[in-house]
């Protein structure tokens, strides 16, 4: 069914559509980033102390890979979907939603059974100590309890901003945010419920958002569901798949580089005049002031993936180049402040997590200087990958997403200390830091080789061939004569045909 929101993606004004969008996906993002800041907060400053967050932040790389699939899909089915929009192909479109929340919810069922069989070894495996261990396992055996509402609440996400309403999504987010962020002082100091208080509290919170969203599915705007709807098509979920590989390769792409990171800042910290504990402590604010630059960029790519994929569907590719350059442009003009800050006042940012003797401050400084000396090419790439994702080109999309993390920067990460310290004992932990920018230079590259030729055989090229198995073209028929058989309870249309 094609309706007004979505004919506005390729009529309306792309300045407009962009606030409309982007601003609710970047509130939402922001939301996530922050309040898992101040979950960190409320756990550090109870009776837990370092060794709750120790605890929480153990799961990290584990829910990192339960974000993978669930994004994966999501945002997989999220640019199908803005496609199918773009093209008026409303029945691919309601099957591409169920197909994609049938398999997001089985593979949440097998997710939870294998972390709640598993947990002691796998908290072990991802970095929990002896006095920790505890805490950690009663902390995730909560959390994972919960993940077949975390996933499809995050599918469902990318589902209904694809839909048209970006807004609706924000509030999703928001109000588990907020019941987040109530409940953990409710949880932990009033009621003395310990990591299992921080726990219920997210779960919760996470409960809430899926409900949020499950009710949007009961009336949406441009596909309707039936229990057909929830028969996963095969051919479907190939291009889904196709299309979500990049977000999946993005957070395993996480997993890896923070476990590569953990090993290298113990190795090589404890070899400096830092020691090891520093070091890990910088990157762990390091990590979530990145993550709010990049909730920011990826806030605004997202928000345009409609736009993308309804025009590129649609055949108008002067939108789609148009919406790309501002929002590359938007991203860029993101990545250059967020430079400015780290080169000029990094100390504002680090003040804000504590403050340190002059070891501390100095290796910050060098941190925020160095690592993140080139967070603009960055959020190019980001940029990038979720253009490529929105309009069905997996292949661009997946290079650009692994060009910059696993390709280049977890094998600087591990040679380049290695080589500084062979040179000067004592600096090989700098090495680590000059990983990321030398890192950010190649894919920039790459990411250029990629996207001017593309943009050059824009409109030159066919459409699109990711939906073509499912969505035939009718081609103008011949000047010959057509006969039309239907028989409703009869198989012999095959042979009445031959006959005539």
């Amino acid at each position: 069914m094609e309706n007004n929101q979505n004919t506005i993606l390729g009529e309306e004004k792309i300045s407009r559509l962009l606030i409309k969008f982007s601003v609710p996906c970047i509130t939402g993002l922001l939301i996530s980033a922050f309040y898992n800041i101040v979950d960190q907060i409320f756990i550090g400053n109870s009776e837990l102390g370092f060794l709750g967050n120790a605890a929480t932040g153990v799961s990290f790389p584990i829910i990192c890979i339960a974000n993978a699939f669930a994004w994966c899909i999501g945002d997989g089915a999220a640019s199908y979907l803005s496609i199918c929009s773009g093209r008026k192909d409303t029945d691919n479109a309601h099957k591409c939603v169920g197909s994609g929340i049938t398999v997001s919810f089985v593979i949440s069922i097998l997710l939870m059974i294998v972390c709640e069989l598993f947990t002691h070894p796998l908290m072990k495996a991802f970095g929990a100590s002896n006095q920790t261990i505890t805490m950690a396992v009663e902390y995730f055996k909560i959390v994972a309890a919960f993940f077949p509402f975390y996933l499809l609440m995050n599918v469902m996400n990318s589902m209904i901003r694809a839909d048209g309403s970006p807004t609706y999504s924000m509030i999703a987010l928001l109000a588990g945010a907020i019941t987040n962020i109530i409940l953990d002082p409710i949880f932990i100091f009033i009621f003395k419920w310990g990591i299992a208080g921080a726990a219920w509290a997210t779960a919760i919170g996470q409960l809430l958002s899926f409900t949020i969203c499950a009710f949007y599915f009961i009336k949406p705007k441009s596909f309707k569901l039936n229990k057909k709807s929830f028969i996963p098509d095969k051919i479907i979920l190939h291009s889904i798949v196709k299309l979500g590989v990049s977000t999946f390769i993005s957070q395993i792409s996480i997993v890896i580089m923070s476990l590569v990171c953990n090993i290298m800042l113990f190795k090589y910290g404890q070899l400096s005049k830092y020691g090891p504990d520093i070091p890990i402590s910088i990157f762990s604010i390091q990590t979530k002031v990145y993550a709010i630059v990049c909730n920011i960029v990826v806030g605004i790519v997202l928000g345009c993936q409609p736009i993308f994929g309804y025009n590129y569907g649609a055949q108008k590719y002067d939108r789609v180049k148009q919406a790309y350059k501002l929002v590359l442009k938007y991203s860029i003009i993101v990545g250059i402040s967020a430079t400015l800050i780290f080169q000029l006042c990094p100390q504002i940012i680090i003040n804000l997590f504590g403050s340190g003797n002059e070891l501390y401050m100095e290796f910050a400084n060098d941190t925020f200087r160095i690592y993140m000396s080139f967070i603009s090419i960055t959020c190019i790439i980001k940029t990038s990958v979720i253009f490529f994702q929105s309009i069905g080109k997996p292949v661009q999309a997946a290079l650009s997403s692994l060009i910059r993390d696993l390709v280049c920067f977890t094998p600087l990460a591990i040679i380049l200390p290695k080589i500084m310290e062979t040179n000067d004992t004592g600096t090989g932990i700098r090495g680590l830091l000059y990983a990321a920018p030398i890192s950010d230079l190649i894919a920039l590259i790459v990411i250029i080789i990629l996207t001017v030729p593309f943009f050059k055989n824009l409109g030159k090229e066919k459409s699109n061939n990711m939906l073509e198995n499912t969505n035939p073209v009718i081609q103008k028929s011949k000047k010959e004569i057509i006969i039309a058989l239907s028989c409703e309870h009869s198989t012999s249309d095959k042979q009445m045909g031959n006959i005539i």
